[in-house]
């Protein structure tokens, strides 16, 4: 099969997301002020020209599947007619064949030449083998065939060009494995349906696939599903194809001992793909329920996968030190990161939604996930243009080792270690709500690591968090938008909430937060809390409150005419809000309030338009040329120490100097770490 065409456009598509998140492999290894200057920069002009080719590469993505996919005229083939086709008839404990091309002994049905095959009726231990020149296309019409196999597969494809299954309208059919083969030789098939050469199936009919031994479909090559109602239960992997695992249409019903779908070849660069532009699938799997040797494409289709037992079986282990979630030392980062690329090394111990080894890449669908292990995964670049996503996770909800690019689709992450994590992450559009007991959206180390670069907790690494569009809400018990490099914002909504700990901030970079659009409020404890730093285009504010306010107290910004600039009401307690938007203005007069409530439309605690009514006065102050730092006596200077401006050019204090108090009361223990050492 010719895959170069699909090669081509699948690098333009991921070099478009690396791009957009504004990284590159030695970037991510940079630790240098100057070179996260460079790459904050960079990554503006990448968004722009990402946010202009949005549309054709969500286009882009779907040809991806559908090519890769190469389906042919072939794996379309449905028709047959009585008067051409070989019948196949069983019946008890023989089976009777008329018409050329198979033979029959006993309960076993060898096919030997092309041509179409019909088969029918009910065995309780046969077996139908395909043993055909290798440029043979063998058509199997399943009309109504019930095979079991006491110590083999139920079909064996040993030997042909490509098998063609078709269900034919209207009919049941079962193919059964026993719960040990007769053949153990090291080439020995696995499944209850199992064949060297290339495997289409198609038509309209149900089949129902139980692989006792182990694996339920496996193709040594290609394997494609074209359309029908597929049941699969396998005590291993249900549906292997080693090459590639296509997928039109149909409907798949998956429970697997393993992995649900899986792709084996890892070592050619154009082979290992899944590639999927509809369908239905409900898949459980004590495993990966979607793997990919390679890359995962999806143009389309409904998923609803549960991995691992979902997000309350998980076994991954998040060790914390005081201050919470995200508060490791070096030494227990990488204990747990050296675990992971161990443990991930048995297939066991991986129960992902969907996980590529390569790249993941998604124009549309609608995905409902529940994971012990990461939702969605790639060890390289995940590409999301599109779709609709419901995400629990018992790790991350995203996770990319490299970069990962959102554009459009509504991804609601409800239940996370932490909700979105990759070396760089870009944001040019959608709705993302995040869920998270660590951090929301996390631009850290690859290879699941939160690590700083050389193992230093406040250096600056190369990744970027690149904000140009969309709509983000996060809710984190650990820090809300985190990079171990740089922040740019140029448009679109972040809304966070959390944390309530002062081991962590809602916002938290090493670098740079180089603001220049969108609309930006965050509230959470002030022990750690960050603003966008003093270089920004954009002017914002941040207020540090006198004491811990409740969750749901309004927090109110007004103009000196008694206009309501911002009016947000926090899910969490809080200590501190920041906030920035075009309409601050250099020398205005603000004011401060809380309580009361807004007439205004609010989403996730965010009102527009409106009016305020029954808040009280906390301070009024005038809006400086860049970020203005505010507590109930006016504009003050950026906390040091674990406040404000700790990163580098973040606007004032240094981080890492150890405050001799906690924020809103406590004594830190003479031993807490400095800084949050996970980002």
């Amino acid at each position: 099969m010719k895959r170069s065409h699909t090669m081509k456009m699948l690098s333009i598509l991921l070099l478009g997301a690396m791009l957009a998140a504004g990284c590159s492999s030695n970037a991510a290894n940079t630790a240098s002020k100057t070179a996260a200057t460079t790459n904050s920069t960079a990554a503006m002009t990448a968004t722009a020209e990402q946010t202009a080719g949005a549309a054709s590469a969500v286009e882009l993505a779907s040809a991806s599947a559908a090519d890769q996919a190469d389906f042919n005229e072939n794996d379309s083939l449905i028709a047959w007619s009585a008067d051409s086709a070989t019948t196949v008839a069983f019946s008890g404990s023989a089976a009777t064949v008329t018409g050329s091309g198979a033979k029959a002994e006993g309960g076993v049905v060898t096919i030997s030449t092309a041509g179409t095959y019909v088969v029918s009726g009910t065995i309780a231990d046969g077996q139908l083998v395909i043993d055909a020149p290798g440029d043979a296309n063998v058509h199997l019409v399943l009309n109504g065939a019930n095979i079991t196999n006491n110590d083999g597969p139920a079909v064996h494809v040993k030997e042909a060009g490509k098998a063609i299954i078709t269900l034919q309208e209207g009919t049941d059919n079962s193919l059964t494995d026993g719960a040990t083969y007769a053949d153990t030789s090291e080439e020995a098939p696995t499944a209850a349906l199992y064949s060297k050469g290339d495997v289409t199936i198609n038509g309209t009919g149900k089949l129902t696939v139980t692989g006792n031994a182990k694996d339920g479909i496996t193709s040594k090559d290609d394997l494609k599903i074209m359309s029908g109602t597929i049941t699969v239960n396998a005590s291993d992997d249900a549906i292997v194809g080693k090459d590639l695992v296509a997928v039109k249409d149909g409907s798949l019903i998956v429970a697997a001992g393993g992995d649900g779908m899986k792709t084996t070849n890892d070592t050619d660069a154009d082979k290992g793909y899944v590639a999927i532009t509809g369908g239905t699938f409900h898949i459980t799997s004590e495993n990966d329920g979607i793997q990919a040797a390679s890359s995962i494409l999806i143009a389309d289709g409904t998923f609803e996968i549960v991995s691992g037992g979902g997000n309350t079986k998980s076994t991954k282990t998040h060790e914390e030190q005081f201050g919470g979630p995200g508060f490791r030392d070096q030494a227990q980062m990488q204990t747990e990161t050296t675990t992971t690329a161990a443990t991930e090394e048995t297939e066991s111990a991986s129960a992902k939604g969907l996980k590529g080894t390569a790249n993941v890449a998604i124009a549309g669908g609608s995905f409902t996930i529940d994971a012990a292990d990461d939702a969605i995964h790639s060890n390289a670049n995940i590409a999301i243009f599109g779709g609709q996503y419901s995400i629990a996770s018992g790790d991350d909800g995203i996770h990319a080792d490299t970069a990962l690019a959102i554009s459009s689709g509504t991804i609601a992450v409800t239940k996370s270690y932490e909700g979105i994590e990759s070396a760089s992450i870009a944001v040019s559009g959608g709705e993302i709500h995040v869920t998270a007991s660590d951090d929301g959206v996390n631009v850290g180390g690859g290879n699941d690591g939160s690590g700083a670069a050389g193992g230093d907790m406040f250096a600056s690494t190369g990744g970027v968090l690149d904000i140009s569009g969309g709509y983000i809400f996060v809710d984190s018990e650990g820090d809300g938008l985190d990079s171990n490099g740089n922040v740019v914002m140029s448009g679109g909504t972040a809304v966070v909430n959390g944390p309530t700990m002062n081991g962590n901030a809602p916002l938290d970079y090493n670098g740079t937060f180089a603001q220049s659009g969108g609309t930006l409020a965050a509230a959470g404890s002030a022990g750690m809390a960050q603003a966008p730093s003093d270089t920004s285009k954009q002017l914002a504010l941040m207020m540090t409150f006198p004491s811990t306010l409740t969750a749901g107290t309004l927090v109110t910004v007004t103009d000196s005419a008694g206009k309501t600039i911002a009016a947000f009401q926090p899910t969490k307690t809080f200590g501190s809000f920041v906030f920035s938007s075009a309409a601050l203005a250099s020398g205005e007069s603000y004011t401060i309030s809380t309580g009361g409530t807004s007439s205004g439309s609010a989403t996730d605690g965010l009102y527009e338009d409106g009016t305020v009514s029954g808040s009280t006065k906390v301070v009024a102050f005038e809006m400086g040329e860049k970020v203005t730092y505010v507590n109930e006596s006016g504009v003050t200077t950026a906390p040091s120490g674990f406040g404000g401006g700790r990163g580098m050019g973040g606007g004032g204090g240094k981080r890492g100097t150890p405050p001799t108090d906690m924020p809103n009361g406590g004594t830190p223990p003479a031993d807490m770490p400095v800084g949050d050492q996970t980002n």
